[in-house]
């Protein structure tokens, strides 16, 4: 049988944690892994013994994204349209899927989070970080705008548009103050951390706590949250339609890891600079 590409266990009485569990990919969020993930948030929010949720990454990273090499064999978590523009609203609904479970859900990010994975980070209630994780959204570079611009509304205008314009990374002490994050901890510690913090969330009542969560959403909501970020995917099926865009897909054809490399190399970083584990 093959490994599972997300790993269920409770850590804590209360606390159920999942896991990516594709190291080697650097947790790419593939077709297959993101329906595994859903069936086990899914799971989780119904069973009463469960109070919160930790998602996680195994090995270097939280995650580099959206799997650019995905398997088109592998079955689409749920139905998309084939409209322009299908994909990212594809991916909103996972995402706001998310926001209406009434189960706490709390993201342990260390390594990359990049693109597909901070779009998963900002869908959870809480976001905890290593102080050296690197946190961003390189595809504006290449190939177009977020499918979910989170930007805006978890760091401000000034600190959203120099991440829409550059595509740089923040590290964790940067992502708390930016707004994207609640806290930064040494990665060595980090999974302690958050642990302490689940059992903390988990002495609430559920069903106080989903009523807590709601409130959250729905004073977002009310600001134009959904209604914008809907806007903004509209926007991303544009990008595609773009010059730029359809020369760099010509390139990840070619080679995902080249074009990748060729995208940051006059950034200088992401995959052009080693990660704060492959330095050591």
């Amino acid at each position: 049988m093959p490994e599972p590409l997300v790993l269920i266990d409770d850590p804590a009485p209360l606390v159920r944690r999942l896991t990516l569990n594709r190291p080697t990919k650097r947790n790419a969020l593939s077709n297959g892994l993101r329906t595994e993930l859903f069936d086990a948030l899914r799971a989780a929010d119904a069973d009463t013994s469960v109070r919160v949720i930790v998602i996680r990454g195994a090995g270097s990273c939280f995650s580099a994204g959206y799997d650019l090499a995905q398997d088109p064999d592998e079955p689409l978590p749920w139905a998309i349209t084939r409209a322009d523009g299908g994909w990212a609203r594809h991916v909103l609904q996972g995402w706001f899927e998310m926001m209406d479970l009434a189960t706490p859900l709390i993201a342990q990010v260390h390594g990359y989070c990049l693109a597909g994975g901070t779009e998963l980070a900002s869908a959870c209630d809480l976001v905890y970080v290593a102080e050296d994780a690197q946190i961003g959204y390189p595809p504006v570079r290449s190939m177009s705008s977020p499918d979910m611009a989170w930007h805006v509304w978890l760091m401000g205008m000034r600190r959203a548009m120099e991440a829409m314009l550059t595509g740089d990374s923040m590290n964790g002490t940067e992502a708390v103050q930016a707004g994207f994050a609640n806290r930064a901890y040494p990665e060595g510690t980090l999974e302690t951390a958050v642990i302490e913090i689940a059992q903390r969330v988990a002495r609430v009542p559920p069903d106080l706590q989903a009523l807590n969560k709601r409130v959250v959403h729905r004073a977002m909501e009310a600001m134009g949250m959904r209604a914008g970020m809907r806007a903004t995917a509209d926007i991303n099926a544009l990008g595609f339609h773009q010059r730029a865009s359809r020369e760099y897909f010509a390139q990840l054809a070619r080679g995902v890891t080249p074009a990748l490399t060729e995208r940051d190399a006059g950034f200088g970083d992401y995959r052009t600079t080693p990660t704060p584990q492959e330095a050591l």
